[in-house]
């Protein structure tokens, strides 16, 4: 990525890597920057979006036409920076209107130069992708932007997500502490894949102490903070490339500690019962996805992040290493496996994100089911 000052007249132009360009604006940063399109379908929570570690190496394009409407505050962030290598926006505001804000998204995104684009006609890129499916991409700005056969090369040339390894590159170094708030319950060992900010603080609101612990942690680093459970997050990558957690997973399905993980935790847990893992044409991406609990039948509205998915039968219980296993939760729109539960020992997860900081809170009483677990354990 290479940037210089920002201006909202600048011309840019974005190129996918079947050859499709849309010229616009530059928006944020000036400059040049790579990595997979993707939309999301959110109309709201744009900050918790761009703070999301499991946006890494994603440019992501909004299909709400209006963004950066209420500005940019220090409250809302999900972790100590923006994530995403590019943003797509159609009609960004003028002027952010909201008590809240301190900053426009535009400064924002060019203090921490993220390359974006904006009058782009967002609907047909979206339409685009959806027919062709997520792939690679490239958003160039400045006086001087080569012909774009030139950058069709180049996008050509940037690396994939499918077989990319990347929590270890958006989790924590070192590890820290969150303390419950109240009296505390509990110790959960927490393994940061990418987490957010808002997942331990809703594990803290149920007096949990939470021990988020770096992507790279050893099983022995895991059991040294006596955790009652153990949690796996969200995070970005090919979930195919991710042996070292799986391996720590599979250390403690064999302790029967109870857990949970969310997102890329959710295939950890496939890949640690021997299922397989599969890249989704254009993924899930927003807050307004349909997921229905199968061990209930209730439907949730749920916010999710996702580009790959478990390949677990939905008709029938598994028979795995660690006894018998289902798919507990599943997206209405398209069938994709959304949870796993095993029957035989206290372990279960879901691929989309309960914390949703910026709503809908459809589904918090997942924590709770994480409680219980350890309520139970315990017992």
């Amino acid at each position: 990525m290479t940037l210089s000052t920002r201006g909202a007249q600048t011309p840019a132009v974005l190129v996918l890597e079947d050859g499709r360009a849309f010229r616009g604006r530059a928006y944020g940063a000036v400059g040049e920057t790579f990595g997979e399109a993707v939309f999301s379908t959110g109309m709201t929570g744009y900050q918790e979006t761009l703070t999301d570690p499991s946006y890494h190496r994603q440019v992501v394009v909004m299909t709400a036409p209006h963004v950066g409407n209420t500005g940019v505050n220090d409250e809302d962030p999900e972790s100590g920076r923006i994530w995403v290598s590019g943003y797509v926006v159609r009609d960004p505001a003028r002027k952010p209107s909201n008590w809240r804000s301190q900053r426009s998204l535009d400064e924002e995104l060019a203090a921490q130069g993220v390359v974006g684009i904006s009058g782009v006609d967002t609907r047909a890129l979206t339409r685009h992708l959806r027919e062709r499916g997520a792939m690679r991409v490239g958003i160039f700005s400045g006086n001087a932007i080569p012909d774009e056969g030139t950058l069709l090369a180049r996008v050509r040339q940037a690396p994939e997500m499918t077989g990319a390894d990347l929590s270890a590159e958006v989790a924590t170094k070192e590890a820290y502490v969150v303390p419950a708030i109240g009296t505390k319950k509990f110790t959960v060992a927490a393994i940061d894949l990418g987490i957010k900010g808002m997942t331990p603080h809703r594990m803290a609101e149920r007096g949990i102490e939470v021990h988020v612990l770096p992507a790279t942690a050893t099983l022995e680093e895991v059991y040294a903070v006596r955790p009652d459970g153990v949690f796996f997050s969200n995070g970005p990558g090919d979930p195919s490339t991710a042996d070292h957690p799986v391996a720590i997973m599979r250390g403690v399905l064999e302790r029967s500690t109870p857990l949970f993980g969310i997102c890329f935790g959710n295939q950890i847990l496939g890949r640690a019962l021997g299922f397989g893992t599969y890249k989704l044409k254009y993924g899930h991406r927003g807050i307004n996805q349909p997921v229905q609990d199968r061990t209930t039948g209730k439907v949730e509205v749920t916010a999710h992040n996702h580009g790959f998915a478990v390949d677990a039968p939905l008709d029938k219980v598994s028979d795995t290493e660690f006894g018998r296993a289902e798919v507990s939760h599943v997206c209405l729109n398209d069938q994709v496996v959304e949870g796993l539960q095993l029957l035989d020992r206290p372990a279960f997860s879901v691929q989309y994100h309960p914390e949703a900081a910026a709503g809908p809170h459809d589904a918090a009483y997942l924590f709770d089911r994480f409680v219980s677990l350890m309520e139970g354990q315990r017992a």
